[in-house]
Parts: structure tokens; C-alpha cells; sequence
């Protein structure tokens, strides 16, 4: 990576990158949730709905996050925002133990009203309390190349 077109990522592209995450989560989950329980698993009055439930709503979904940061160092969402989780004192990938609290860490972030995810868009180096938790920072690669248009050679 060129270190000139790196920057921290800030809050609205790590929504992003968020969102577009939990929709590809979703599209996986939900039709296998419903081929299971059927209709009434979104009509129910209950927080789990049994083993596969809790299997693919959150199991499955903790497990994939951990094994994309750890070959990938980001979701597909950060990939295709051109993010990246890094070690924040080297810059490095960081290790699978990092990766486990950082992931652990989003409860702490979330449980004060999400005041620590919200703290990314205050923090100088742009980290959530799960990062400080497990030593990361986010970066952005702006892979700024010049526009083109069609009069130019």
C-alpha cells in the first residue's frame, strides 16, 4: 500500500462498509432461517427461536467476520470500501488474538447506547473502543488516480 493515499477510516464509511456487511449477511441467513422455522420465525415473540437460530444469527456471523479479518484483514464491506484493520502501533496485520477482542469489543462499543462505535467520530485516530480494546486502527487506501476524459492522450 501506498502511504501517501492512506488515512484513517472515519465513522460514515465504517457505516458503510457496516451495512453492507449485515445486507450480504442477510441475503445468506434469512432463506435459511425461513426454509427452517418458516413464516412465523419474523412473527414470534421470542429472541430465539432454537438451535439453528442461534447457529446462523450468531454463531455463523461471528465466526465469518473472524475468518475474513484474519485472511483478509477486513469484511467484503471494508473491501469494497478500500478498508483495511491494521495494528495500530505497527501498522502490520494484526494477529487472530486482536482480531477475537476487537470482535468481542463490539459488545463493550455497543452496550453504552453504541457510544462506542459512535466514539470513532470523535477519536483523532478514528478508533471505536473496540479497537482500543484490541490495539487496531482502520485505514482507508484512497486509490486516487487522476480522471480521464476523452480529449486527453
Amino acid at each position: 500500500m501506498d502511504g501517501q493515499n492512506l488515512e484513517y477510516a472515519g465513522f460514515w464509511i465504517r457505516v458503510g462498509a457496516s451495512l453492507i456487511d449485515s445486507v450480504l449477511m442477510l441475503i445468506i441467513v434469512m432463506p435459511i432461517l425461513l426454509v427452517i422455522y418458516g413464516r412465523s420465525y419474523w412473527m414470534n415473540e421470542f429472541l430465539v427461536q432454537g438451535f439453528w437460530d442461534v447457529m446462523l444469527s450468531y454463531i455463523l456471523p461471528a465466526v465469518a467476520v473472524i475468518v475474513f479479518w484474519v485472511y483478509q484483514s477486513a469484511t467484503p464491506g471494508k473491501m469494497m470500501t478500500n478498508l483495511t484493520i491494521v495494528d495500530a502501533k505497527t501498522g502490520e496485520k494484526p494477529s487472530a488474538r486482536q482480531f477475537i477482542i476487537r470482535y468481542l469489543g463490539y459488545y463493550v462499543s455497543m452496550f453504552p447506547l453504541f457510544l462506542g462505535i459512535i466514539w470513532v467520530g470523535i477519536d483523532r485516530r478514528k478508533q471505536g473502543w473496540h479497537d482500543k480494546l484490541a490495539g487496531t486502527v482502520v485505514i482507508r487506501n484512497r486509490k486516487s488516480e487522476p480522471p480521464r476524459f476523452e480529449n486527453q492522450s
